[in-house]
């Protein structure tokens, strides 16, 4: 009895300046659809971060497909995993008033990829 091979590609961008929570609701629409389908609502959804995650997505895409040295069509792959967790934040200070600063977190994030 044979069993099939899984074929699996990884991509993970790391420190992306733009908020998890930003992230997060784009990858919410794609995770569990298929590569094809997820491609097409990327590149029609009008965040500044589709962009980035498209770039992830393809670089996970194109990682199976060197590490197998095969040519697989698009619509035989799913989104298994899309997710993205906190980087470290950039702290800054506002000025306010009676000399007290206002601490600002510049949220930075790592977009995780597998298909």
């Amino acid at each position: 009895m044979k069993f099939k091979e899984v074929l699996q590609g990884k991509a993970i961008a790391r420190y992306v300046r733009v908020s998890p929570l930003k992230v997060r609701r784009v990858l919410n629409q794609i995770n569990g659809r298929s590569y094809s389908d997820s491609l097409i609502i990327l590149k029609f959804m009008p965040y500044k971060v589709c962009p980035l995650i498209l770039k992830v997505l393809k670089s996970a895409f194109f990682n199976v497909n060197i590490s197998q040295n095969l040519n697989i069509s698009e619509s035989s792959f799913y989104v298994s995993e899309a997710r993205v967790d906190e980087a470290p934040f950039l702290k800054r200070f506002c000025p306010h008033a009676q000399g007290r600063g206002f601490p600002i977190k510049k949220r930075m994030s790592h977009i995780i990829s597998v298909i």
